[in-house]
């Protein structure tokens, strides 16, 4: 799955903007007659780290597909550092659910990473030795040098985990979207990511998590927001809510 665009676009940021700022969002897939996203409205500050949590089918893999472009709302708006979704599509790199992803396609770990740079380049431009360069280091970063010549098909279902986050580091976005990443991942996998997320933190990225796993309450998020049949629910602590 790879974010939409048609040309490499590098718009400034607007200073002081939040890194994710929904308003009134609303979605609503066809011949459905429920709206999965009603009425969605958050606003989520630079270099935090957020937690999106629901039940399966409560909306939250449309919201980040909808935050990232993939999904344009039907009302309201997205905006990413102050500028609408269609002009900074490079600043917003989306890890999708596993279940999301063709594991049966003919390619390699080394090319799914280099897929990351497609934003930065457009539809002209080929990869250049710098670009190659960055997938280098996200393959180091997430352990999956020695497999980088490998058929995707052929990784076990953390190492294929690892390959989308390198796919996302190799972006270098600064809003990362995780469609629940460490759902049925082993041990390893998950020491990897907290690693390479903690990092990411720690160097100013935004991180937004989706994820059914409402133990992430003593995760140390920066927030929470539970989402139930495509709607924010209010809880009992504002600690948790923006």
């Amino acid at each position: 799955m790879v974010i939409p665009y048609s040309f490499r676009r590098e718009h400034a940021a607007v200073p002081g903007a939040p890194a994710i700022e929904t308003r009134d969002l609303w979605y609503r897939y066809p011949r459905v007659e429920h709206a999965a996203l009603q009425g969605i409205s958050i606003s989520i500050p630079q270099a935090s780290c957020v937690a999106l949590i629901g039940s399966n089918g409560s909306g939250k893999s449309t919201l980040m597909k909808a935050i990232c472009g993939i999904l344009p709302p039907q009302r309201g708006t997205v905006r990413i550092a102050g500028l609408p979704i269609g002009g900074c599509h490079h600043r917003v790199a989306y890890l999708p659910q596993h279940g999301a992803i063709n594991w049966r396609f003919p390619v390699t770990v080394r090319r799914l990473v280099l897929a990351g740079r497609f934003v930065h380049l457009g539809w002209i431009r080929r990869p250049g030795r710098r670009d190659y360069e960055i997938v280098d280091e996200a393959l180091d970063n997430l352990g999956m040098t020695d497999l980088a010549d490998r058929q995707i098909g052929m990784l076990s279902g953390g190492q294929q985990q690892r390959a989308l986050l390198a796919r996302a580091l190799a972006q270098d976005a600064e809003v990362l979207l995780l469609d629940e990443p460490l759902t049925g991942v082993d041990h390893i996998t998950r020491q990897v990511f907290e690693r390479v997320i903690n990092s990411l933190i720690q160097r100013g990225r935004t991180i937004l998590t989706a994820t059914h796993d409402t133990s992430v309450r003593e995760a140390g998020y920066d927030t929470i927001f539970r989402l139930e049949e495509g709607e924010l629910q209010e809880g009992d602590d504002d600690r948790h809510h923006l």
